[in-house]
């Protein structure tokens, strides 16, 4: 297992600490890569260069929802994890056409692959998209495989953007919380004494973005555009907070099977949308609650951080959200950005898991690159 170096004063770091990094993962349901370009030192000096979205064609996203409902074939998932790779590789021309002298100057590429099985109970989390591959496509290392090491030394594999936001937060007045809403709902707190506190604490995206696929036939829920239009159902919320999950300690991250009591099947498309945006909320708020200290603002990225019924939800227990885009960062490639700067930290030996964030048991540079030579 590689060792962290020790944690040096700032600036006082390996040759070059400042480096082009970028983060590339796939979006929950698979319709599209994202790709994000960042400088930084893996610390708390981070510049947002820019950022692409593209698409998957049809073929690749219906295969990626299969292969994370069903057990695919083994030669089925091979040439599925073949072409999402080379769809990866793709994001990072489209990212080199809009920023060619960065991307032509990056250290490292972090990705995050299509997770198709997520069980850290079992120590299990299986996902698609080749780094070998993707280094021979794009020309630069590619430090990967993040979270099944994270797992292999006693962690959950997840959150792993909580590192990123303790860095994203480091002046803010403490306490200080983000609040991800993105595939599945997660926070990171810091103390006063700069003590974090970090978990996933519900679900997110993931659930709406199934059931208004399947029963609304809507692409998804952006802008609330099926949940503004039902009623929220107390009782199923009530009932789906009472599950083991919401009373387990953080740090923690859920199996599907952790969410498979959350019930909406007898409401009409739109409040089920509805309701389910209200359990998203409502358990954010629950696990807000239990932390020592509540923060007077709570920063909100990720894709759902633009969504109206989720930030009125939680604006009722919660004094004051603020967008991160307030701060010029944009919640949409704030993920992919978290690859990129997580590639950065493994390169120079900082920690990319802790206890705190992911319940490992030490802090370690989980990931492994293919890169040889000093930065590898």
């Amino acid at each position: 297992m590689r060792r962290c170096q020790p944690i040096r004063p700032y600036g006082q770091s390996m040759e070059s600490p400042h480096r082009f990094a970028i983060g590339l993962l796939t979006t929950v349901t698979g319709d599209a890569v994202e790709a994000a370009l960042i400088h930084s030192d893996g610390r708390d000096d981070i510049r947002p260069i820019g950022g692409v979205h593209l698409p998957c064609p049809q073929a690749l996203h219906w295969g990626l929802l299969e292969a994370t409902q069903n057990d695919l074939p083994i030669t089925e998932l091979g040439r599925l994890e073949q072409e999402l790779t080379h769809h990866f590789g793709r994001a990072v021309e489209e990212l080199r056409r809009a920023h060619p002298a960065e991307v032509n100057a990056a250290a490292a590429v972090g990705l995050d692959g299509h997770t198709v099985r997520r069980m850290p109970e079992e120590g299990v989390w299986l996902q698609i998209g080749n780094p070998w591959l993707l280094a021979e496509l794009t020309g630069l290392p590619v430090v990967a495989d993040f979270r099944r090491h994270d797992i292999a030394i006693g962690g959950q594999g997840a959150p792993l953007e909580s590192m990123y936001h303790w860095a994203l937060m480091a002046e803010e007045p403490r306490p200080a919380l983000m609040i991800n809403l993105g595939a599945v709902s997660s926070l990171t707190w810091l103390s006063p004494a700069n003590e974090i506190i970090a978990g996933d604490v519900g679900p997110g995206l993931e659930l709406l973005d199934e059931w208004v696929q399947e029963v609304a036939e809507a692409a998804n829920d952006d802008g609330g555009q099926v949940s503004l239009r039902g009623e929220v159902h107390q009782q199923v919320v009530d009932y789906a907070l009472e599950g083991r999950f919401f009373s387990r300690p953080l740090p923690r991250t859920p199996t599907r099977s952790d969410f498979e009591h959350i019930d909406v099947s007898g409401l009409e498309p739109e409040d089920g949308a509805a309701t389910i945006c209200a359990i998203i909320a409502d358990a954010i708020s629950l696990a807000v609650r239990q932390l020592p200290q509540a923060p007077e603002i709570a920063w909100v990225t990720g894709r759902g951080s633009r969504h109206p019924l989720l930030l009125e939800r939680l604006g009722a227990s919660i004094a004051e959200l603020r967008n991160v885009d307030r701060r010029g960062l944009n919640p949409d490639t704030l993920e992919a950005e978290c690859f990129a700067w997580l590639a950065i930290r493994y390169q120079r030996g900082l920690p990319v898991t802790t206890p705190e964030t992911t319940g490992c048991r030490e802090a370690s540079c989980a990931g492994v690159s293919t890169a040889r030579g000093p930065w590898s």
